[in-house]
């Protein structure tokens, strides 16, 4: 991601691509859609968005995040940004990588649901957060999103009961979406527990390895998404009831390089709405 000074920002909007100066100014005045996660997550790209290009003339990373914006406006679950597709590394990138595995633990395990707005700043900071650090010469900037990114955090914990409902994970074969008896006894369980909480709502998630293309593997990992979905339906839960995603290689439980089985990372994640 490249910065740019005032002296720079003619030569950079030269450099600029028509479509990603056409999103930042689409993003300037776009009006979102989706759930209210999506539609919070959209400004707090929007105060991205115009903080970089305004204040910062930094057009690439503006035009990155509005991008990414407009897919929220547009209702699409955009994820926070992957540690290791930045620029950072020793123990900020450890930090950041901890901080972020906390985040979307705490994001799937319905905090965007339980309370949207949290949610959405703790992940707009958290972007924010990672975007300086690669930068790495504006200090109080990277405090400043470091600091709100775990005040947001800490909120989203707290509104959420100290973390939300507990997590399901089933696991697959390679190149598989069939449940194991394994992952059948699994969601026994996710339904018992929810049964005993008095909700009837679930989020199911796939994922996968890295082994095999990244657009092959976000197939694969919604099919496992919704076998789980189709389990769950067989158990009794209404099909409406039910939301699936597939998140392919990205968000890896054991980070790993490209194309290597691991067993852990070939899963579906339940969480209990």
């Amino acid at each position: 991601m490249a910065r740019f000074n005032v002296i720079g920002a003619v030569a950079a909007l030269g450099l600029l691509g028509g479509c990603a100066y056409s999103d930042i100014e689409a993003m300037r005045t776009v009006e979102a859609t989706g759930s209210p996660f999506s539609q919070a997550l959209t400004e707090e790209y929007r105060q991205i968005v115009a903080f970089e290009a305004d204040e910062m003339y930094d057009w690439i990373d503006a035009g990155y995040f509005a991008e990414k914006g407009l897919r929220a406006a547009g209702g699409e679950e955009v994820p926070p940004e992957l540690v290791e597709d930045w620029a950072v590394d020793g123990a900020p990138a450890e930090e950041l990588s901890a901080a972020r595995a906390k985040l979307v633990s705490l994001l799937d395990a319905g905090g965007r649901t339980i309370a949207p707005e949290i949610a959405a700043h703790a992940q707009g900071r958290f972007d924010c957060w990672i975007e300086q650090q690669e930068e790495g010469w504006q200090l109080d900037h990277i405090a400043a999103c470091r600091d709100e990114f775990y005040k947001a955090l800490a909120d989203l914990e707290a509104a959420m009961g100290g973390g939300g409902a507990e997590p399901y994970t089933v696991y697959f074969a390679f190149d598989s979406s069939a449940l194991t008896a394994a992952a059948q006894a699994e969601i026994d369980k996710a339904v018992a527990a929810a049964s005993k909480m008095g909700v009837n709502e679930f989020s199911v998630t796939g994922y996968t390895d890295t082994s095999g293309s990244a657009e092959y593997n976000l197939a694969l990992s919604l099919r496992r998404a919704n076998s789980v979905k189709d389990a769950l339906v067989a158990r009794g839960v209404p099909e409406a009831n039910i939301s699936v995603a597939g998140r392919g290689e990205s968000e890896l439980a054991v980070p790993i390089g490209d194309g290597v089985r691991v067993q852990a990372n070939r899963r579906a994640v339940i969480v209990i709405q």
